[in-house]
């Protein structure tokens, strides 16, 4: 029987009347922390008192006693922190497992884009990813994709117009339209992508942007259009003529894009108050190894910010941008989500709180039940490849093909002329995208130049952002083994060398995330990229990451589709 309204009144009243008591002092609290210097993220300093939490708020600063008390004297309290955008696929892993890794490093909210999921399964993507977020110790927060697929040029497993994504609005965990990258569409007043921005608007939802290097009018129209946000600033003038025209910086520091360094003066008086900060993208060694948004405060304190501003870009100001107005300070009515730490410059965490619950102590995180996913929802994730065997002849072809040419450490590429033939001794290879969604025998087919290898192929289901199956290799037979390799474990990124598998690394959900637990699908990542160097692949090069920015036919100079050598400049095939 559901709960009258009455009755849920009643119920929020004695929640309601115990939370005003224990912020009174008229009974104890469930936990206090004594003794607490903490960060109060709206006088900008630190101040000294009790912090005392009931029923999983913050019900007061002062002299408090508590049914549990933490005695934190020698320790700095922090706010949780907040990531503004990221793509909880790019950990290759569960959300479950997601949050075990993020977890001790402080993060207690999460605003995430499914757009990965979402190129391979549609709404049922959004859907999954809702359900698999479902009460986890860390808030996960969504903001729907704009662009699905990326553009026109890709074949992705599904199209969303404004109307399919529409009813998620109404979800309370959803915050508003993710990245919005077809900024050339809004510049342009083309009617898809505008009318996602109206309808967002209409829900009275924020939107975000991605607009690298846009500037005078352009810029001005795409702002005006309704884009709050951009996270994609690289440069300081970049990112200083979007907060002049009241946009907001998501200071992003991620796995594949690094651009702290650049940004970090904007974390001075005059802009501080309308930035944040993100990783967009989060690779299983990186969450190990670095952290996750506690990496980026203690490098932007080393870098010389100001440790309070720093750690209030971390939580306050995201969580103010996205409405989340119960969290992201320490302060009466706000979420008990702290954050213990040694000191700003060691930035050790040593404890981390979740509604007033210690969660993590010392690195180890208290077991937690993982959500229940809808069956039907499971066996869809789990079963998203739809395409025949391939031989050796689906990837021959005697035509000259563009020459895609690598630049070393960068993602941008070089039209390095044509080719007829794979040559191993000047390192041109062949690569080609396999269309996996919807069985139509579509394989775009050219080569490379720069990556290395000098025997086998690579092949990785992960290639954004529609997730066709991307292959690299020195001869047609071990490209068709790879690719029917990948296949055959519902997707994931395999190393083929001498008529077998030498390593691969499953990812059997929506062929981009792993069943496994994270250290084991980095230590299979690891072996992996081990694997691909020893058959030539430059040690500069990640294996797996390069690839799959190969298939984006939104970064100059040319990518391969489904289709074929894109020449983004012209956009044309070549």
């Amino acid at each position: 029987m559901s709960e009258s309204y009455a009755g849920k009144i009643n119920r929020k009243l004695m929640k309601k009347r115990r939370i005003i008591d224990s912020a009174a002092g008229r009974e104890p609290a469930d936990l206090v922390l004594k003794n607490a210097v903490y960060v109060n993220v709206f006088a900008n300093r630190l101040c000294t008192a009790d912090i005392a939490v009931a029923e999983g708020l913050i019900v007061g600063m002062g002299n408090y006693s508590g049914k549990t008390e933490v005695d934190c004297a020698g320790r700095i309290v922090l706010p949780g922190f907040l990531d503004a955008h990221i793509h909880l696929e790019s950990s290759l892993v569960s959300p479950r497992e997601f949050v075990k890794a993020v977890l001790p490093h402080g993060t207690t909210t999460v605003v995430t884009d499914p757009h990965e999921i979402a190129n391979v399964m549609g709404t049922d993507g959004i859907e999954y990813m809702l359900q698999a977020t479902e009460d986890l110790p860390v808030d996960v927060r969504f903001m729907l994709p704009s662009c699905v697929p990326a553009t026109p040029l890709d074949e992705s497993g599904a199209v969303l117009d404004y109307r399919a994504i529409d009813s998620f609005y109404d979800h309370p965990r959803v915050q508003g339209l993710a990245e919005m990258m077809n900024f050339v569409g809004i510049i342009a007043g083309d009617d898809q992508p505008v009318e996602k921005i109206v309808a967002a608007q209409a829900h009275h939802k924020k939107i975000d942007g991605h607009a690298p290097d846009l500037i005078g009018n352009d810029l001005n129209a795409y702002i005006a259009a309704g884009v709050y946000s951009d996270h994609e600033c690289h440069d300081l003038q970049d990112a200083i003529a979007k907060l002049e025209r009241g946009q907001f910086i998501m200071i992003r520091e991620g796995t594949a894009a690094r651009n702290l360094e650049s940004l970090v003066p904007l974390l001075c008086d005059q802009y501080s108050e309308r930035c944040m900060f993100c990783t967009d993208d989060k690779h299983p060694s990186d969450l190990l190894e670095k952290g996750h948004i506690d990496y980026i405060v203690k490098k932007a304190i080393a870098l010389g910010a100001d440790p309070v501003t720093a750690v209030k870009v971390a939580c306050h100001n995201a969580a103010r941008y996205f409405l989340l107005n119960n969290r992201g300070a320490i302060a009466p009515g706000y979420l008990a989500d702290f954050v213990l730490i040694d000191n700003f410059q060691d930035f050790n965490i040593e404890k981390v709180f979740k509604k007033g619950v210690l969660m993590v102590e010392n690195g180890t995180v208290r077991d937690f039940p993982a959500p229940e996913i809808e069956p039907y929802l499971t066996q869809r994730a789990h079963s998203t490849f739809h395409l025949g065997r391939l031989t050796a002849e689906d990837f021959m072809d005697h035509r000259p093909r563009g020459i895609i040419g690598m630049v070393d450490g960068e993602i941008t590429t070089q039209d390095a002329g044509y080719s007829d033939r794979i040559d191993v001794e000047y390192d041109v290879l062949k690569i080609a995208v396999v269309e996996r969604h919807k069985n139509t025998h579509h394989i775009g087919i050219g080569f490379i130049q720069g990556y290395g290898l000098k025997s086998g192929a690579v092949a990785t289901s992960i290639s954004h952002d529609s997730h066709n199956i991307i292959v690299v290799g020195t001869n047609e037979a071990g490209m068709a083994a790879a690719v029917n390799r990948v296949v055959e474990l519902n997707g994931g990124i395999v190393v083929w060398d001498g008529g077998a598998p030498i390593a691969e690394v499953p990812l059997a959900i929506a062929g981009i995330m792993s069943d496994e637990p994270l250290e084991t699908v980095n230590e299979k990542l690891e072996s992996a990229k081990e694997q691909a160097h020893g058959l030539g692949v430059g040690q500069g090069i990640d294996p797996f990451m390069t690839l799959s920015f190969m298939a984006l036919p939104v970064i100059p100079s040319l990518r391969i589709t489904t289709r074929g050598v894109f020449d983004v400049g012209s956009q044309s095939y070549v």
